[in-house]
């Protein structure tokens, strides 16, 4: 027996009996449960009312609580009852009059069909809705039949035409759920594919950050773009790497290799999973032979163009960059001391997991077994030395840039009042490095002595 939510429970009792549908994803995902999938229902909460005009609707709606009307072309009431918002909004019949998403004639009244309203939706399996509080499912367009079939399909093949997001919505719902497109969606996706380009920036961005965190394993959705040709207008870089063989260490073509990386990492990490994907992405300009000299430098300035494209958040894109250029780091679990301390500057804090994790899913997607431990061994050392917490950065020096600019200005080498000038980062940086050849030199009173002996060294045609 079904049972309401307690919101569910409020809005129904707030309206004419019969005229109240949950409808949208919340619907899909409750018949997923239903269907022994793993599903989070009632996250996102979409109701349709029929039969009460928009006045009438609020009218009984501000009874519960707060009610804002937004939407330019159409009216959805956002309604707040204690701590929680949900849409309602009465239903819509959808003309296409263009390729753009907002390329609509868009009628909403009281008196449109439920069925016309579920219709403009993009896969039958979201073409769903229940009525409240009963429960009773509305499922005029076969999404239950889909669902139960772990299929996504399109009630006509303008769906694509109409939204070309739609494409990358199915690649993001193909990974997510795991379901497989039926043979017309992929034929409307191939015909569709160049409309891909229309589709805005962040819009792209939206669905390709669904894809890479939520879905267990990503290359489903990528696999579909790229048998229906939408990858060739999204990230056509990526399919420089179909059939480009690598060496004796690798089982897989370059494309084959970076999707089973992807698929070695966990959900949730937007940059590994971006950096996966990446990782050798500049392999197929840099082929000499069984060689790709570089590849990491030139995959690095490749990735960075990549997420601009679409407008990926600064952060994500810096991150991931830095992975992309670093991966191919030596392993040496017998480094000296000093050239560990170095390698963790190099990469940085906040970066050492996320490098290490990329390099066990590399090694995963190798599709060959693994070669020893000794990513494990460096790892380990690497560890035990962050554990001592030595000096990673100039930051955590014992003296500062006012001691050098003291030191200057009591040398005669700079003026009362000096503010500074690029010596004075110079001096730290090299008091740095002597700190990372011994990390017990980071005391106030040896590293005043050094810095000393720095000054003593440098030519007088520097003084200011």
């Amino acid at each position: 027996m079904y049972r309401p939510l307690e919101i569910d429970t409020h809005l129904a009792a707030a309206l004419p009996p019969g005229s109240l549908y949950a409808v949208g994803g919340r619907v899909r995902d409750e018949l997923r449960l239903v269907n022994g999938e793993t599903a989070t229902a009632g996250k996102d909460l979409d109701y349709v009312v029929t039969g009460v005009a928009i006045e009438e609707l609020r009218r009984r709606l501000e009874r519960l609580g707060r009610v804002d009307v937004v939407g330019a072309a159409f009216a959805v009431l956002k309604v707040t009852v204690g701590a929680q918002t949900v849409d309602v909004a009465l239903p819509r019949r959808e003309r296409s009059t263009g390729t753009g998403h907002r390329d609509f004639d868009v009628q909403s009244g009281p008196d449109i069909p439920l069925e016309d309203d579920l219709a403009r939706r993009d896969f039958r399996m979201n073409m769903l809705a229940r009525v409240l509080p009963s429960g009773e499912l509305i499922d005029p367009y076969g999404g239950a039949a889909d669902i139960r079939a772990r299929r996504i399909d399109v009630l006509t093949a303008r769906t694509f035409d109409e939204d070309p997001l739609r494409m990358l919505r199915a690649a993001q719902f193909a990974a997510r759920f795991e379901y497989d497109c039926s043979a017309e969606t992929k034929a409307a996706m191939s015909a569709a594919a160049p409309l891909v380009r229309s589709v805005s920036a962040e819009r792209v961005y939206d669905e390709l950050a669904k894809l890479f965190i939520q879905a267990p394993r990503p290359s489903i959705g990528l696999e579909l773009l790229r048998e229906t040709g939408v990858l060739a207008y999204v990230w056509p870089e990526l399919l420089d790497g179909v059939g480009v063989e690598q060496n004796e260490w690798h089982a897989y073509d370059v494309w084959t290799h970076a999707m089973v990386t992807l698929d070695a990492t966990a959900p949730g990490d937007l940059v590994l999973r971006l950096a996966a994907l990446f990782h050798d992405v500049g392999k197929p300009r840099t082929k000499q032979g069984p060689h790709f000299y570089r590849h990491e430098v030139v995959g690095a300035e490749m990735t960075r163009t990549m997420l601009e494209r679409y407008r990926f958040p600064h952060e994500v894109v810096g991150s991931t960059v830095h992975l992309v250029r670093q991966h191919m780091f030596s392993a040496d679990p017998d480094m000296k001391d000093a050239t560990v301390r170095r390698f963790i500057r190099r990469i940085g804090l906040n970066s050492i997991e996320h490098l290490f994790d990329l390099r066990a899913a590399d090694v995963a997607g190798s599709g060959l077994p693994k070669r020893g431990d000794h990513n494990e061994a460096f790892h380990r050392r690497v560890l035990e030395e962050i554990a001592r917490k030595p000096a990673f950065s100039v930051a955590d020096l014992r003296v500062t840039g006012e001691d050098v600019i003291a030191r200057l200005v009591d040398r005669g080498l700079a003026p009362s009042g000096f503010r500074g000038d690029e010596r004075v980062g110079a001096a730290l940086r090299w008091l740095f490095e002597q700190v990372t050849d011994a990390p017990e030199r980071n005391e106030r009173i040896s590293l005043l002595q050094l810095l000393d002996q720095y000054l003593d060294a440098q030519p007088r045609a520097a003084s200011a």
